[in-house]
């Protein structure tokens, strides 16, 4: 598994972009020679007890490729998450809102939704962080439909890192509000007598969360891409072109279900470790019963 995604990265490099060779070449020379006083002497030692090299985990270092591809791809997805929300907000109205702010209050309201559902009311104090995975992963995965550009998503460096924001953000909501022992013992789960299996079994669910969440998100945005490119191939020509149109469609349907994923599990996250204040809560006792009201501010 790992040679087949390090084969994959390597074959990304070498069709690398433009705009990723022009980064390199003004910048690479200092990555490079960062590289090599700093990670370089770590991943030589750590790797040669494995009976490995970087080179051959990595691929070669040069300064044409100190700097990868879906690196700067990645960059540029935050780069445009920001100039697309600036364009499309225009000039805020409540009497006449413009088509671009109505696509985002559409999108706002539909997260919003979602974490209301999931969460609870109050977690909409989530909602800047949710946002921000929604939009940065759906600009990441439609990236690829333009020259220039790479799904910095098809690449596993950068989805396995989305996971791993995911997992921090929730056991960090977790810790925060109910403590770390608190946090822990609802891995046992409420039966004393088989707390100890629950809890190792919890704890195994959890600690691959980040790389199941990087794996799905980049499986399908690889597996989408090379089946266009295996298509695309099998007729030259006009075909090779015209392919890939008819087949958009389902590209496009992939790159907003794949958003969807990641945010929905990351909300179910989220709505296992946090639970609403208690002053959230009015108790009714008349009849011997306690109502939960949700207050909503």
């Amino acid at each position: 598994m790992f040679l087949f995604l390090q084969e994959q990265v390597q074959e990304h490099a070498e069709e690398a972009p433009i705009l990723v060779k022009l980064v390199n070449q003004y910048f690479g020379e200092y990555a490079y020679n960062f590289e090599m006083k700093y990670t370089y002497p770590f991943w030589q030692k750590l790797l040669a007890k494995f009976g490995s090299t970087p080179e051959a985990a990595f691929g070669p270092y040069t300064p044409e490729n100190a700097i990868p591809w879906y690196t700067v791809m990645f960059i540029m997805a935050c780069i445009i998450s920001v100039v697309l929300i600036w364009m499309m907000k225009g000039k805020l109205s409540e009497e006449d809102p413009g088509h671009g702010q109505q696509t985002l209050e559409v999108g706002v309201l539909a997260i919003r939704s979602m974490i209301e559902d999931i969460i609870g009311p109050h977690g909409l104090q989530y909602f800047p962080v949710v946002m921000t995975f929604a939009v940065l992963i759906l600009v990441s995965n439609l990236m690829g439909f333009f020259p220039l550009f790479m799904s910095p998503t098809s690449a596993t460096s950068v989805t396995f890192a989305l996971g791993l924001s995911s997992f921090l953000y929730y056991n960090y909501i977790g810790i925060k509000e109910n403590g770390v022992f608190g946090h822990l013992k609802h891995f046992a789960g409420p039966i004393w007598w088989i707390a100890p299996l629950i809890f190792s079994i919890e704890l195994i669910s959890n600690l691959i969360r980040p790389f199941t969440l990087g794996i799905r998100l980049f499986a399908n945005m690889f597996a989408d891409e090379k089946v266009l490119d295996t298509i695309a191939h099998l007729a030259p020509g006009i075909t090779y072109w015209l392919v890939p149109v008819v087949l958009m469609p389902l590209s496009l349907f992939v790159a907003f279900i794949q958003t969807f994923v990641f945010v929905l599990l990351s909300q179910l996250y989220i709505s296992e470790v946090s639970h609403p204040p208690h002053d959230s809560h009015e108790h009714v006792e008349d009849d011997g019963m306690e109502i939960v009201a949700p207050v909503l501010t």
